[in-house]
């Protein structure tokens, strides 16, 4: 059974940095969709950005320029990262990691209408920006 753990989040002043990590253990495909969703209150949970197997990324207009989605793999074991920068008080939110490995195709704005086509998730991390 797949795992996805999220870690990395925190409290920060505008203009501040966080790096976000998600380990997804237990996951065996050969291919996948990644991606890092995340929901503030009173909202929809939105996509912000994803990552396929080869390494192509998409962002939301929202945070391009100013996100960086990575991945990496050791012992078995999937990481997935999500570097914050220049974070403002809209960036305020639950964030959520999750994994698919058919989600095709994997960019944010298909992931975005397909949120329940991702069959793991992460219990969240959450990510406040003070002005």
């Amino acid at each position: 059974q797949v795992q996805l753990v999220e870690s990395g989040g925190g409290s920060v002043q505008a203009g501040g940095s966080l790096r976000l990590s998600c380990a997804a253990s237990g996951y065996s495909h050969s291919n996948y969709c990644m991606g890092w969703f995340r929901q503030a209150p009173g909202k929809e949970r939105e996509g912000v950005a994803t990552i396929e197997i080869d390494g192509t990324t998409t962002y939301a207009d929202s945070v391009k320029g100013r996100f960086t989605i990575s991945k990496d793999s050791a012992n078995n074991t999937l990481y997935l990262y999500l570097r914050m920068n220049s974070l403002k008080p809209e960036d305020t939110a639950m964030y959520y990691c999750a994994a698919d490995p058919a989600l095709w195709p994997c960019t944010v704005t298909y992931a975005d209408f397909n949120r329940n086509e991702f069959d793991s998730w992460g219990q969240g991390t959450q990510v406040t920006v003070s002005p």
